[in-house]
């Protein structure tokens, strides 16, 4: 009976995929044929008003660390893009980090479009100013791109010490190209209730036969993550999913007309953007706590180091040049673009390819691509 009221997706034992689901479940209770349905961190009991209880497991899904069993305590750490920007919109406090692209443009102040979201409110476009001109927490612009979370600065912990990653980074190990990113979408993350995500995904696949095919947009994220994948091997590190900056959490739209009305409204800004093409970050430039870089070059687009995401502590600037259309360079870009890390296996695969060169897979077979590449 109690099997009956919870519904075919839930009668082989299916697992409940968050614990929001298991809440909902607790909407389904029929006086007379179950009595109870509550859930503990990793099941779902139901308890019929006759027979005996049933038990359902509920899915935990943990960050794909590199090794879940070495990886002891989960932290915020992470090399990644600074999207922040100052707004009267926001709170008095944020600092700006890029110019480029106004995030006030994709989120909805005036909740026209959404009925809630979770305390911590809009995270970009200026943070969330607090009374009298919003009533949620407040509290900075933490706008970002995570390119590997670290974790912790406690090796014994699954991380690294912040300062063997400060000098690695600034050791020159590590190839940071001018970056020129281009947000490709705003979407709802699968999450129930959804976070909303602006996206910067690569929308191509690389030719990796034409040396003087354009690459693709974004590509500078990708080139840098497969490189800090291959150098660090700590335990937690990961990278949570598609490049994207976290708009909001938990948002709940008025009705299903107004979630279509919120979308195609950013279609358009997107499409606006998408014609001006790629953009340059740290436009001003600055420095990792909002002031002026002391010594800035004609090339300042570059990483940060976060202890989370409202902590920004260490810029590294670019050391990998424009332009990307010589020989040299460009095998060095496509060496790396090549792979793709796929997080369900925790191992390297092939990217999606145009084709590949000879000289590109002569250098995946080694152990360092660039050194292979820069010694033909």
């Amino acid at each position: 009976m109690a099997e009956a009221c919870l519904g075919a997706a839930y009668c082989n034992g299916d697992d409940v995929t968050s614990r929001y689901e298991a809440e909902e479940l607790n909407k389904l209770r029929n006086p007379g044929i179950v009595e109870k349905i509550f859930f503990t961190r990793d099941e779902v009991h139901v308890i019929p008003a006759i027979g005996e209880q049933h038990t359902y497991p509920v899915r935990i899904t943990m960050p794909p660390v590199l090794n879940p069993q070495l990886s002891k305590v989960d932290g915020l750490a992470f090399l990644g893009l600074s999207l922040c920007r100052k707004s009267d919109e926001g709170h008095p406090d944020s600092i700006t980090h890029q110019t480029a692209f106004d995030l006030n443009e994709v989120i909805d102040r005036k909740y026209e479009y959404l009925a809630s979201t979770n305390d911590d409110g809009w995270l970009v476009g200026g943070g969330e100013p607090g009374p009298p001109k919003s009533y949620k927490l407040p509290a900075k612009d933490s706008a970002h791109v995570e390119i590997m979370r670290i974790g912790t600065y406690n090796p014994a912990w699954g991380g690294i010490e912040e300062k063997e990653i400060v000098d690695v980074m600034r050791s020159g190990k590590i190839l940071i190209p001018q970056i020129e990113v281009l947000p490709t979408a705003v979407v709802a993350n699968p999450d129930k209730p959804p976070e909303l995500e602006i996206r910067f995904d690569m929308p191509t696949a690389v030719d990796f036969n034409d040396m003087k095919a354009p690459l693709p947009h974004n590509w500078q994220l990708r080139f840098i993550h497969n490189q800090l994948f291959k150098h660090f091997q700590n335990p937690s590190r990961f990278c949570p999913g598609a490049f994207h900056s976290t708009i909001v959490r938990k948002a709940e739209f008025r009705s299903e007309k107004h979630r279509e009305a919120y979308f195609a409204k950013c279609a358009a800004v997107l499409q606006r953007w998408a014609i001006d093409g790629p953009k340059s970050l740290n436009n001003g430039p600055w420095d990792a706590d909002g002031e002026p870089l002391k010594n800035p070059s004609e090339h300042n687009s570059g990483i940060y180091l976060f202890t989370d995401r409202t902590k920004v502590t260490h810029f590294f600037a670019p050391n990998f040049l424009p332009p990307y259309d010589t020989e040299d360079k460009r095998q060095i870009i496509l060496s790396f673009l090549a792979e793709e890390w796929d997080e369900k296996t925790l191992s390297w695969k092939k990217a999606p390819e145009k084709s590949f060169s000879t000289k590109i897979m002569e250098a995946l077979d080694c152990g360092n691509p660039i050194e292979k590449l820069m010694a033909s």
